[in-house]
């Protein structure tokens, strides 16, 4: 076992830890793969599964009585068609216009029976708060409203500081306005920001900043799931409230200029491979471009496809 560990280490440049891993992975695969051929020596699938006959008899008579039922909830439902979005006034659509955004008719005439009673709304988060609005939709709407981002500093539901008419009675009555967390970049989010998604807190948004700032930034979503610790839970929560801007280019790694403690720094960068482009550098002369790093034997496709945009010249 010792030298097939130093094999693997050596062959794939593994530390001793993730050696560990692989073995488990490889014997974890294994056991699954044999567990249906394990299972099925006690299982005789030709067996017939016996059932009363009493039973049998109500569960046809059942199934004729839905076959011979007409479709009436297809034919009694109005087809509305959806429309492309784009910018578009809350304050101005009718119930049709919201249904065709995709939105159901409920909600959409619950938005109507708001604005009638509580008056426009005047920032873009206000139509999150309306009850009922999933935030998967409220998160596809949220770029085309015209509305400002941000609550005007005279917002004022009860009509002090602002020309809006005073809102039916009752309304301070109503339930508290409900938080709405608008997008963020998450390659300039501090651990403040990162805090209110839910369940996340202050471990786990120190360690997406430290592990951020050692990647040199987040070029994709999908590098969120390398942050130990993170519950696919809230990474669904982070794809949906964060974002990488379309300008956002990687900090970079001198390769002609970069010593091994500074390139095996790097979470994707292995110390067998910093010695090895340390040594391609002295042997070959200075580096090209960054393709030039294929030439290097050890280096897997896969990691030098995570790793150029890390890299420069």
């Amino acid at each position: 076992m010792r030298k097939l560990k130093l094999w693997i280490r050596n062959y794939f440049g593994f530390s001793q830890r993730e050696v560990n891993g692989f073995l488990w992975l490889i014997t974890i695969m294994v056991l699954l793969t044999a567990a249906p051929f394990l299972f099925s020596r006690n299982y005789n699938s030709n067996q017939p599964i016996s059932a009363n006959p009493a039973d049998q008899q109500l569960l046809d008579s059942l199934v004729a009585q839905l076959e011979k039922a007409p479709d009436t909830y297809n034919r009694s439902r109005k087809t509305i068609a959806t429309v492309p979005l784009y910018r578009f006034n809350p304050n101005t659509l009718s119930l049709e216009q919201w249904q065709g955004f995709g939105l159901p008719k409920y909600l959409g005439q619950r938005i109507l029976n708001y604005r009638s009673k509580v008056g426009d709304f005047t920032y873009r988060a206000e139509l999150g708060k309306i009850y009922g609005m999933p935030d998967s939709v409220f998160q596809r709407l949220y770029p085309f409203i015209d509305l400002p981002e941000t609550k005007p500093d005279n917002y004022s539901r009860k009509g002090i500081g602002s020309s809006r008419p005073h809102p039916a009675p009752g309304w301070e009555n109503r339930p508290r306005e409900r938080f709405v967390l608008a997008p963020f970049n998450i390659n300039t989010a501090d651990t403040a920001q990162l805090k209110q998604i839910r369940g996340i807190g202050r471990k786990l948004s120190a360690r997406i900043v430290k592990y951020r700032d050692r990647l040199g930034g987040f070029y994709s979503l999908e590098q969120l799931r390398e942050v130990y610790g993170l519950q696919p839970e809230v990474i669904d929560s982070l794809s949906k409230y964060t974002f990488v801007a379309k300008a956002h280019s990687p900090a970079r790694i001198n390769l002609n200029t970069a010593t091994i403690e500074e390139l095996r720094t790097h979470p994707y960068m292995t110390s067998n491979l910093a010695r090895a482009i340390v040594a391609y550098r002295e042997q070959h002369g200075r580096f090209e471009s960054v393709e030039e790093l294929k030439q290097i034997k050890i280096i897997k496709p896969e990691q030098y496809e995570k790793l150029k945009s890390y890299l420069g010249v």
